[in-house]
């Protein structure tokens, strides 16, 4: 194990823990061959629970690329643009390795990363940037390289499965949830990336490079987020022997999306709560792995850097996904009118004869099939809901269908539409 020492850009949650660790005596068997010389944040003053005696203070990150003592940098800053790819960018062509927990950098800038660090011959790992202490890139791009891969599903977002989780477990609303979900820790002032699915897109274009041996391409998923899923939706998925998750799934040569999906009881996935993450994979010959644990927080991810850190210095220095970038192919064009699914369908309806069977006359013109309907209405209300779950059809139907009913003058307000995982789909 060769000594390496490291410099750390960024020192929130996750920069101070890793800071934390690699000074521990606790960690001391590895920790004797990662020295960390200096480091760079914002603020000096904050008290980040370590001492910088010894180790060297930088305002500027970009100094960590320039100093000829300094052997892998740290990006903990996160964005895809600015200071922290200009740092991983200056880091490589200086030859030095990169460890970064920042999966919107890789997730838009991968693949020209990737080929600077193979041109400088150095690392570039981000096992922390997906699925936080799971160790969910190792397991693809090493313990299961034999393998070739043809599904990934996965529970990427710690904050949106805590929401839809409380939700389902307590009966509250959405917004509530949220707020409580901000108080603990777990989502931004600005939750955005998290409830609209950007941070699970993100890792989920990760997961399909690295599992399909693709250049990466984040606009290839498409993403559909929580912010819409009312009470009732959890509500109803109950009464159907479904929970509501937030799923990126990726299939070799199609589908790519992240979106919420009716899961059903059965399926082991959706039984996933908190702020916990599970990745499985489907590939051949192993069949299926699955694997769970905490997506996000100071531990979990830290402990993710320091194996990237540990591997560097143990020479296990493999291409950033998996194979060399010449050899990565592009990643298919999939349109998401192709996917076929069953669907979950909930509007509001004026409560009036002849508005059923106005709603059947549309879907047999689609060629939609009902599964199932409940109806729900309101004492004294001149309107009901109605929820139905349909047997197998395109997306492309379904959205025919929600632009004609959108004209309707009987429903009232938005129509909610989720895909349906059922039992076979998911092992």
């Amino acid at each position: 194990m060769t000594q390496m020492n490291i410099g750390i850009a960024g020192l929130g949650v996750v920069g101070a823990k890793t800071a934390q660790l690699l000074l521990s005596p606790l960690h001391s068997q590895h920790a004797a061959h990662l020295s960390l010389k200096a480091v760079s944040a914002r603020d000096k003053s904050i008290d980040r629970g370590f001492s910088l005696a010894g180790i060297d203070w930088h305002d500027n990150a970009l100094a960590l690329a320039t100093r000829e003592d300094i052997d892998i940098v740290v990006e903990l800053i996160g964005g895809s643009e600015g200071i922290a790819g200009d740092l991983v960018s200056a880091a490589l062509k200086a030859g030095k390795h990169v460890v970064t927990a920042n999966k919107a950098l890789i997730a838009h800038h991968g693949f020209e990363l990737a080929r600077l660090a193979e041109k400088h011959q150095v690392s570039l790992l981000f096992e922390a940037g997906v699925a936080g202490g799971i160790p969910a890139l190792k397991i693809i791009r090493e313990g299961l390289a034999a393998n070739h891969f043809s599904r990934i599903t996965g529970i990427l977002n710690g904050t949106s499965n805590f929401i839809l989780s409380e939700m389902t477990a307590t009966g509250r609303s959405f917004a509530d949830v949220l707020k409580e979900a901000q108080a603990k820790g777990y989502a931004e002032a600005d939750p955005s990336f998290d409830i609209d699915g950007v941070d699970a897109a993100h890792k989920l274009a990760i997961l399909a490079a690295l599992g399909f041996g693709e250049k990466i391409s984040f606009e290839t998923v498409q993403c559909k987020g929580i912010r819409a899923i009312d009470k009732a939706d959890i509500s109803f998925a109950g009464e159907f022997d479904y929970t509501i998750k937030l799923l990126g799934i990726a299939e070799r040569d199609g589908m790519r999306s992240v979106q919420p999906c009716l899961i059903s009881n059965t399926n082991s996935i959706a039984h996933i709560n908190g702020a916990m993450n599970a990745v499985s994979v489907e590939a051949e010959p192993v069949n299926i792995i699955n694997c769970s644990g905490l997506g996000a927080g100071a531990g979990p991810t830290a402990s993710a850097v320091l194996s990237d850190l540990i591997d560097i210095a143990h020479h296990r220095n493999a291409p950033a996904f998996g194979v060399q970038t010449d050899a990565l192919v592009d990643a298919p064009n999939f349109s998401t009118s192709e996917q076929i699914s069953k669907f979950y369908i909930r509007m509001m309806v004026s409560d009036r004869a002849g508005v059923l069977s106005d709603i059947t006359a549309i879907l047999r013109d689609l060629d939609i099939s009902v599964q199932s309907m409940l109806q729900r209405g309101q004492p004294q209300a001149d309107s009901v809901t109605l929820v139905m779950t349909t047997h197998q059809t395109s997306v492309d139907a379904i959205e025919k269908m929600q632009a004609r009913l959108a004209k309707a003058d009987f429903v009232k307000g938005e129509i909610m539409v989720l895909c349906i995982i059922d039992a076979n789909e998911l092992k």
